[in-house]
């Protein structure tokens, strides 16, 4: 069995997402899961892929049929994996402060930027539309619109997103502090919560279901899943479902998701010149997020009265809960008695909704253009 220098190559990113898993403690739910199936699908004639069977001929391998079945035929994975994200996700601090949703679409801007730079590059537009969304630092959503776009680089796109989910707390503050001041970032913010009732928790993911069907509609799988599961959440007859949401199928759908997508790591489609380049974009994608979040706050504080910080306006990308951990974590650095989590965890989960719709935007802009 002859082993080809790309399989080695590929040998060796499935060490380095495993020891990043086990070592430095990045996303290991997914990373680990990833780098075994990098190594799982790139050994020669590897049974996970195909397998030859006497009497029956070839047939597909587990890793093979779940591709196949959980991505490729009805992206259920990734939407699954929302319904335990909903149900993960508190929207109270976002609703008793709804200026915070304006950050989670200011955040976005990083998407369409390095779509641009992409087609640029010469990327086709499928292509391009789907490394942009790396953006969003949402690994879900990144899998599907690459799987529906039927992008060439799935497999990139999918450990680039996940990669920079998990180097939040090393990418973000640089970000910010080439936007910001030591002065900005030190503004202080009282946190004073209007009161949230049930009512109003168990309408918001029903209307904005409503509003981004009719708003985006290939955005309502994304959305929907993602708002079934924060319904399960509010509703409050539905708590061992709303557990079990978030601890086992949120787990299992995502340990399934990662070994799944190492399917699109194999070894002649995973390296290439153009996949280091994907790292590049999806690495600008998720800074200029980043830089667009803070600077629309300290266009804001222009106007406003009530200084915003301009961190929070940074924690407007997907990346729930870690965004607003490190927001936190930088605003007591600068002064110890600055807490912005709540502020932080408002805008941070305007960004996973934000980052669903720009998701379901492009999967319906991008055909579009392409007519």
């Amino acid at each position: 069995m002859n082993v080809t220098w790309q399989q080695i190559v590929m040998y060796a990113v499935g060490a380095l997402l495993i020891y990043l898993a086990i070592e430095k403690d990045f996303e290991p739910a997914l990373l680990l899961p990833m780098g075994f199936g990098a190594i799982l699908v790139n050994l020669p004639n590897s049974g996970a892929i195909n397998q030859s069977l006497e009497g029956i001929g070839e047939v597909a391998g587990i890793v093979e049929w779940l591709f196949e079945v959980g991505i490729e035929a009805s992206e259920a994975l990734p939407l699954l994996l929302f319904i335990g994200v909903g149900a993960m996700i508190d929207f109270g601090p976002l609703l008793s402060q709804p200026k915070m949703f304006l950050f989670g679409a200011a955040a976005q801007f990083g998407i369409f930027f390095a779509m641009s730079v992409a087609c640029l590059l010469g990327f086709d537009l499928r292509d391009a539309a789907s490394i942009g969304i790396i953006g969003a630092a949402d690994g879900p959503t990144s899998i599907l619109v690459s799987q529906v776009l039927d992008s060439n680089y799935v497999g990139p796109i999918a450990v680039a997103a996940y990669s920079y989910m998990a180097l939040v707390p090393i990418v973000q503050p640089m970000a910010i502090k080439l936007v910001t001041t030591k002065k900005d970032r030190a503004i202080k913010m009282a946190y004073k919560p209007a009161g949230v009732s049930k009512m109003t928790r168990i309408l918001f993911p029903i209307i904005v279901t409503i509003i981004a069907g009719f708003i985006a509609p290939t955005s309502v799988a994304l959305v929907g899943f993602l708002m079934f599961g924060n319904l399960i959440r509010e509703c409050g007859v539905l708590g061992r479902l709303s557990e079990t949401a978030q601890n086992s199928l949120a787990n299992l759908i995502t340990l399934l998701l990662g070994i799944t997508i190492s399917f699109s790591m194999r070894a002649e489609m995973f390296v290439k010149w153009e996949t280091i380049l994907i790292m590049v974009l999806g690495l600008v994608a998720f800074v200029f997020d980043t830089m667009a979040g803070a600077l629309f706050a300290k266009f804001l504080n222009i106007f406003s009265k009530e200084k915003i910080n301009p961190m929070v306006g940074a924690a407007g990308i997907s990346a729930f809960p870690m965004s607003a951990r490190v927001i936190q974590k930088m605003g007591l650095k600068e002064d110890p008695s600055n807490h912005l989590l709540m502020h932080a965890v408002g805008a941070n989960v305007s960004g996973q909704i934000a980052s669903v719709l720009a998701g379901g935007m492009i999967l319906n802009l991008v055909p579009m253009l392409l007519k």
